[in-house]
C-alpha cells in the first residue's frame, strides 16, 4: 500500500483538490462508486465547497452514500453524522433515498452494527471476504482516532466483522464504527485533517 502526503494553505485549497480526486474516481467507474462519508468539522466545510462548486461537476447520482461511523443519537441530532453530511451536501443534491446508506444511530447499538453490515455486504463489492469501498473519507480526532476506532479499542483495528460498536473514552457516548479490516481494504483512503 502506497500513501501521499499532500499539505495545503487553505481550507478551501483542500476541498478543491480532494473535491478534483472524487470526480476523476466517479468518472473512471462504469459502475456505482461506493463512498464512505466521515463526519466531523472539516467534512461540513468539504461538502459544502462540494455543495456550491462540484453539484453540477460529479455525477452524483451514481454515488452510493456509506458512513464510517455514527453516533448513537436520532437522524435529527446536531450530534449525527448524517444529518451534518445531509445538511450540508445530500440535501442540495439531485440524488434519491435509494443512493443514502445512513447508519441508524438511534436503533440498539448491536443490532444496528449487523443490520449495517448486512446493508453494506449487499451493495458493496466483496474482495478477500471483506467489503471493498471505493473511497473512504476519515478525519482523525485529537487523540488520533479515526471512525470510532479509539486509542483504547485498538481491537477493532483488526475485527474481522464489518461493523461494530464501540465507546467514546472520555464521554462513554455509544458509536457504530466500520471496522479497520474494512477500512484498509478500501480501494483508496482519504485523511481530511486540518491544523498545524
Amino acid at each position: 500500500m502506497s500513501y501521499d502526503v499532500k499539505i495545503f494553505n487553505s481550507l478551501d485549497e483542500l476541498s478543491e483538490q480532494f473535491s478534483q480526486l472524487l470526480k476523476s474516481e466517479v468518472d473512471s467507474e462504469d459502475k456505482k462508486f461506493n463512498l464512505v462519508l466521515s463526519g466531523g468539522s472539516t467534512p461540513r466545510n468539504l461538502f459544502k465547497y462540494l455543495s456550491v462548486n462540484y453539484k453540477d461537476q460529479i455525477n452524483w447520482s451514481k454515488i452510493n452514500f456509506f458512513w464510517g461511523d455514527e453516533r448513537c443519537v436520532p437522524p435529527s441530532s446536531d450530534e449525527s453524522n448524517y444529518k451534518m453530511a445531509y445538511d450540508s451536501l445530500l440535501s442540495k443534491l439531485q440524488i434519491t433515498d435509494t443512493n443514502i446508506f445512513r447508519i441508524r444511530g438511534e436503533a440498539n447499538p448491536l443490532e444496528e452494527a449487523a443490520r449495517y453490515s448486512k446493508t453494506i455486504k449487499n451493495n458493496v463489492q466483496i474482495e478477500d471476504d471483506i467489503p471493498k469501498f471505493d473511497l473512504i473519507m476519515l478525519g482523525l480526532g485529537e487523540d488520533g482516532h479515526t471512525a470510532s476506532i479509539f486509542p483504547d479499542q485498538m481491537n477493532l483495528i483488526d475485527d474481522k466483522r464489518i461493523c461494530s460498536t464501540a465507546v467514546h473514552p472520555v464521554s462513554s457516548q455509544k458509536r457504530i464504527t466500520l471496522t479497520g479490516s474494512v477500512i484498509n481494504n478500501a480501494k483508496n483512503i482519504v485523511f481530511i485533517v486540518t491544523g498545524k
